[in-house]
C-alpha cells in the first residue's frame, strides 16, 4: 500500500515532476503558453534559467515575480496545469496563446481577447454541466484591454470555439458547424482553462495572437507561415503579457472587481 498523501501535496509533487522545478521557485504571477520558444525568449531576455521536466518547460523571474510555463497543446493539458498550479499562491495568470481568426477582415498578427469560449472540447464537462458558460476572469480581461489601449494596439474582442480536433481544416461538416457558432476564433484550450480556473478560483485570462486565417483561401497555418509569426510577433506578445500581469497586480492591490479574495489577502 502506498502511504496516504494530501491533495495539495500530490499537486505540488506532480508539478515538480512535470516541470523539473521546485514548487517554491514558482512566482506569484504566471504566464501560460503552448510554445517552448516563448519560455526560451522569456528566459533569455531576463537572463534566467530554463527548467524542463517530463511534460512542462518553465522559467522564473524573481525580479518581476513572474513565472512562465509551457504546458504543451490541448484541453487535457490545460486542465492539468490549472489543477496543479491552483495549489500555489499565484495571484494572477494569463494565457499567451494563438488562435485561428474566423473573420475575413482579421489580419495575422492582430490580437483577440476572448471574453468567453464555446465548450466544444469535452474536458470542461468534468468541472461543470454543459449549460455553465466558460468565461474569462473579468479583472484579467480588463487588464488585457487596458494595456492594449495604452499601446493603441489593434485587437478584437469576442468568443472562441475550443476544440479537441486539431486536424479539422479539411473537414467540411466541422467547418460548417464552426461557422454557425459565430465564434471569432478557434483554439484548443481556452474553454478548459476558463472553466477549470473558475472551479478552482484561479484568476486567469487570455491574450490570443491571431496566427492564421483558416477559413480564408490559402489561410491555413504552414511551417513557413508559423515561423514568420514567431519571428515577427512573439516578442511583443510576451512583453505585453508581462505588462498585463503588472497591471492586474496593481488592480488586485486596489481591490478592483473580479479578484478572488485569496488573491488580495482576504
Amino acid at each position: 500500500m502506498y502511504p496516504e498523501i494530501r491533495e495539495d501535496e500530490f499537486a505540488r509533487e506532480t508539478l515538480e515532476r512535470y516541470s523539473g522545478s521546485s514548487a517554491s521557485e514558482f512566482q506569484s504571477n504566471l504566464l501560460l503558453t503552448n510554445f517552448p520558444r516563448y519560455v526560451d525568449y522569456f528566459a533569455n531576455s531576463r537572463q534566467v534559467k530554463v527548467k524542463e521536466g517530463s511534460m512542462f518547460k518553465v522559467a522564473h523571474d524573481p525580479k518581476d515575480q513572474i513565472s512562465i510555463l509551457d504546458f504543451k497543446i490541448g484541453s487535457p493539458a490545460a486542465a492539468l496545469v490549472v489543477d496543479l498550479c491552483s495549489f500555489l499562491p499565484i495571484k494572477a495568470s494569463l494565457l499567451l496563446g494563438m488562435c485561428g481568426g474566423l473573420r475575413r477582415r482579421y489580419q495575422v498578427g492582430e490580437y483577440l481577447v476572448p471574453i468567453a469560449s464555446i465548450r466544444g472540447e469535452g474536458t470542461s464537462d468534468f468541472y461543470f454541466p454543459p449549460e455553465v458558460p466558460a468565461l474569462s476572469n473579468f479583472l484579467m480581461q480588463k487588464a488585457v484591454t487596458e494595456v492594449l489601449e495604452q499601446h493603441r494596439t489593434q485587437y478584437h474582442i469576442g468568443i472562441t470555439y475550443t476544440t479537441n480536433m486539431r486536424f479539422w481544416e479539411f473537414n467540411e461538416t466541422f467547418k460548417n458547424m464552426l461557422k454557425s457558432t459565430k465564434a471569432q476564433g478557434i483554439e484548443m484550450e481556452c474553454a478548459t482553462l476558463f472553466a477549470a480556473s473558475y472551479k478552482r478560483k484561479f484568476t486567469l485570462g487570455a491574450l490570443l495572437l491571431i496566427s492564421d486565417l483558416p477559413l480564408n483561401y490559402g489561410g491555413v497555418k504552414t511551417r513557413k507561415s508559423s515561423e514568420l509569426v514567431f519571428d515577427n510577433y512573439m516578442p511583443d506578445h510576451i512583453e505585453k503579457g508581462v505588462q498585463i500581469i503588472k497591471v492586474a497586480r496593481s488592480m488586485q492591490a486596489h481591490h478592483v472587481k473580479g479578484a478572488y479574495h485569496r488573491n488580495i489577502g482576504m
